[in-house]
């Protein structure tokens, strides 16, 4: 199991909760200070909580390698509290691990991305990745009208993710 923030959770369990490997996916919030938040709370940016999707896998079939890669692939690393028109302190990037394989497989993937877009440009001419990478809080689950929301039959959509459109290599 893994916990991510990339932006709006809605966005980011639809990129999951389909892939070969997934057992399951849950939206709600995580690294926030009061407990039980709800979605209007979060909103605030006065909880300090992300909207996060949690992974649970199979890693003999998915690695978390792959997930990493589909993370950033999926979401742009270098903006602080924003993806697309989605703005607050709920939209940050964010890899929240349970355990110390997971927290250096992350901070390698930040450092491989980092790379990548020196690579292309210079060195921070295509921003510095901001991800955060922290032992995973508390997980509470958003109401369900927020759980695979993609999947529902009023779906209209919307997916306020802005990735860089850069290859992960694997």
């Amino acid at each position: 199991m893994i916990t991510l923030g990339m932006g709006c959770f809605w966005c980011s369990e639809n990129i999951y909760m389909n892939m070969n490997g997934v057992y399951s996916t849950h939206v709600g919030y995580s690294q926030g200070v009061p407990k039980n938040p709800t979605y209007a709370e979060v909103c605030t940016g006065r909880t300090n909580h992300n909207e996060v999707v949690r992974v649970v896998y199979y890693p003999e079939e998915l690695s978390l390698t792959e997930i990493l890669a589909i993370f950033f692939e999926s979401h742009d690393p270098t903006t602080r509290f924003r993806q697309g028109n989605d703005a607050g302190t709920q939209y940050r990037s964010g890899i929240y691990f349970y355990n110390e394989d997971q927290k250096n497989m992350a901070l390698e993937a930040k450092k491989t991305f980092q790379k990548m877009l020196d690579d292309i440009q210079g060195p921070g001419a295509m921003g510095t990745v901001v991800t955060e990478i922290e032992p995973a809080k508390t997980f509470y689950y958003a109401e369900l009208e927020h759980q695979q929301f993609d999947a529902k039959p009023s779906f209209n959509g919307y997916c306020g993710l802005a990735p860089l459109g850069l290859k992960f290599p694997r």
